[in-house]
């Protein structure tokens, strides 16, 4: 198994235990991982939290009228990390339960990517890594100046800023001023095949943001009391859009594949390991 460095970490205390919700949310996604028997567990897995937050305590939205104008836009730019999302569409009613268990499969509407206009709810198709935060800068554009319009939310990785398309979407959303606009980084240290560290170093990553325009704050990405906090009051400065960098651990929940490259995509799962995951996160 190959792990992150704690030092990468940073120096902060833990993260809070897991609650009851952050378990449940994780076990309906390793329910669709047996279901498809394929899928990024542990990518969904560190993003469980951001999610969580922002649709239980953040965003504007109608799950019984998906298009409401009214509502707050979420676009996932780290698109495999979807069976997350999927776990809170269903839980929010955006559509039945039964369709999670379908996952990946040729009669079913989820796939290992959300796509726009056939998951209700899924606000942009996204897996070509870099591509999200434009596509939320045109929403944020859109809606800018409407005072009945909604929010604009991107949630990307911190793998992705290797690609130079983010960094040009960067400049586009300081220049136009767009705090309509909030960013939350899954920043869990790790991509693919190795440390972020180790493909690309992105350090010093806050002072990048910084650099081009953002307003930034630093967060564990696990502690929810946290998130709600540094949510609680948008935009975080006026004339500026925001990010929040969340520190995250890569399969967050099961001590076992906790930064454990080899759980980035799995296509063969075994009835051991799918029972070791349900057993860690019980404990967890």
């Amino acid at each position: 198994m190959t792990t992150l460095p704690s030092s990468t970490y940073r120096t902060r205390p833990p993260s809070p235990s897991l609650d009851r919700r952050s378990r449940d949310l994780r076990i309906q996604i390793v329910r669709m991982l047996a279901a498809g028997r394929r899928g990024h567990l542990a990518s969904a897995f560190s993003l469980v939290e951001i999610l969580r937050v922002l649709y239980d305590d953040v965003m504007r939205f109608d799950p019984t009228n998906p298009t409401w104008d009214g509502r707050d836009r979420m676009i996932l730019s780290k698109g495999h990390g979807c069976m997350a999302l999927y776990a809170l569409l269903a839980d929010k009613g955006f559509f039945p339960e039964a369709h999670l268990w379908e996952f990946c499969k040729p009669n079913g509407i989820l796939g290992g990517h959300p796509e726009f206009g056939k998951v209700p709810g899924v606000e942009a198709s996204t897996g070509a890594l870099g591509h999200g935060l434009s596509l939320g800068i045109g929403r944020a554009l859109a809606l800018r100046g409407n005072p009945k319009a909604g929010r604009v939310f991107v949630v990307n990785s911190d793998g992705e800023c290797n690609e130079g398309s983010t960094w040009e979407a960067a400049l586009a959303a300081s220049k136009h001023k767009l705090d309509n606009l909030t960013v939350l980084m899954d920043c869990n240290h790790m991509q693919s095949y190795a440390t972020t560290s180790d493909v690309l170093d992105l350090e010093p990553l806050a002072d990048k943001w910084r650099a081009f325009g953002f307003h930034v704050i630093e967060v564990d990405g696990h502690d929810m009391a946290a998130l709600r906090e540094a949510l609680a009051v948008l935009p975080l400065r006026k004339g500026q859009p925001s990010i929040l960098i969340c520190h995250t651990v890569k399969g967050k929940g099961v001590s076992s594949i906790e930064g454990d490259l080899s759980w980035h995509h799995k296509n063969k799962i075994t009835e051991e390991e799918l029972a070791a995951l349900f057993s860690g996160l019980e404990e967890a």
